[in-house]
């Protein structure tokens, strides 16, 4: 179990899942998966997947540790159930691509997953949800690159991908926390010694972000 402290209380989580190949547009899906091919990384025996990782890999910090120098991160809306109501936040799958060649679930497994601490009620936003704003920046050179920019129009929708994952039910468990998906890279897929996510809200004029630094461990054998 994780326990995630946002600005509006506490959520304990139980189940986490990572859905991947969600892109809307079938182009998008394809153009995305041909990223990752490009890298190595397995295609998907279908879409979307959904991923189950231990929820201990949650985390909200703004430093992680990770092995080697083959790992990325991909900016994310992320979907909280609680008892009471279903939350949104912004998170990063953080992966190790070198890992991903030879198993997708596996190295997903592997690395920290982050999440913002602020949560807006979906029931807010879901009405112009395809109107949220997904981005990422990247440290390119000591400098403040933006590394993914896209509506949310761009993902499957929310409650589809619930259902997707909980047997056709739309609403999500208390206790559960899902990852949707994200969009392109601009760019080619890369490291980072800092990543920065942010979820921008345009209707309502409001904007939540997170960002945390990667530090890299050595390789030995």
């Amino acid at each position: 179990m994780a326990r995630l402290q946002f600005d509006v209380g506490t959520v304990e989580i139980t189940e986490l899942v990572i859905a991947g190949w969600t892109a809307r547009d079938v182009a998008a899906l394809n153009e995305h998966i041909e990223e990752l091919k490009a890298i190595g990384v397995q295609t998907p025996t279908h879409v979307p997947m959904y991923y189950r990782i231990g929820t201990e890999l949650l985390t909200q910090a703004e430093e992680i540790q990770v092995l080697g120098d083959d790992t990325t991160a991909e900016a994310e809306p992320v979907l909280v159930g609680s008892p009471d109501r279903l939350w949104v936040t912004v998170g990063a799958d953080h992966t190790d691509r070198k890992v991903e060649s030879y198993g997708v679930a596996i190295a997903k497994q592997v690395c920290p997953k982050v999440v913002a601490r602020e949560a807006w009620r979906f029931e807010d936003v879901e009405p112009h949800w395809d109107r949220l704003v997904l981005r990422s920046f990247v440290e390119d050179g000591g400098r403040r690159v933006l590394y993914q920019e896209s509506p949310l129009a761009a993902l499957r929708p929310a409650r589809d991908l619930i259902a997707g994952w909980n047997k056709g039910d739309r609403r999500l468990p208390a206790g559960a926390a899902l990852f949707c998906g994200t969009i392109a890279c601009r760019g080619a897929i890369r490291s980072t010694s800092r990543f920065e996510m942010a979820l921008e809200d345009p209707v309502l004029g409001r904007k939540m972000s997170h960002a945390y630094r990667v530090r890299t461990l050595p390789v030995v054998s």
